[in-house]
């Protein structure tokens, strides 16, 4: 686990840069001050919301707790390396998902995209944040909770929406689905 804990790490660094304490991001954040101390720790991996809502707070972009080396433009992730630029682990992700960055070494950009696997029958995680999410559903049926309304979405399908309303997303029919997802942070 060295390598998904420098998640932790890095935001438990960023924290005491700025002199805050648990309780001071927690409250800042919205994150409890018990998970941001699993996160720190290495006891946990925290899923896109809870990373985004940390980052917010500690006033980075997402990607500065993913990052470990500067490429030159462009980023290129052919699929037989997505296992190496995986964020979390499935079974650690208390949200039921793992997720790969496809921009890891870019540290000027503006959006964050991931391929997201979704595992059969993982509950919900609801999530908001600022921003906005494209998700691209790749396989599998996903559905997509937006506010109060909940969509069915299939392979080919996506979805456009400001993350600020909570929306969470998992895969339906008993079987794992996979998605692109794009967040755009504004700062």
């Amino acid at each position: 686990m060295a390598n998904e804990n420098k998640v932790g790490k890095r935001i438990k660094t960023y924290r005491e840069n700025l002199k805050m304490t648990l309780a001071d991001l927690a409250e800042k954040s919205g994150v409890g001050a018990a998970v941001i101390a699993s996160i720190e720790d290495g006891e946990v991996l925290p899923a896109l919301g809870v990373l985004t809502k940390l980052s917010r707070a500690l006033g980075q972009r997402l990607g500065t707790f993913m990052d470990d080396q500067f490429k030159p433009d462009p980023i290129i992730t052919r699929a037989d390396q997505l296992s190496s630029v995986k964020v979390a682990h499935e079974g650690e992700n208390p949200a039921g998902y793992a997720y790969y960055s496809l921009a890891i070494g870019k540290p000027d950009r503006h959006m964050d995209p991931f391929r997201i696997e979704f595992t059969a029958n993982a509950p919900t995680s609801p999530s908001s944040h600022e921003g906005e999410e494209l998700i691209i559903v790749l396989d599998g049926t996903i559905e997509l909770t937006y506010g109060p309304e909940t969509t069915v979405l299939h392979a080919g399908d996506t979805a456009y929406y400001n993350s600020v309303v909570t929306h969470s997303l998992r895969a339906l029919d008993g079987k794992p689905a996979s998605i692109y997802g794009i967040v755009f942070l504004p700062f």
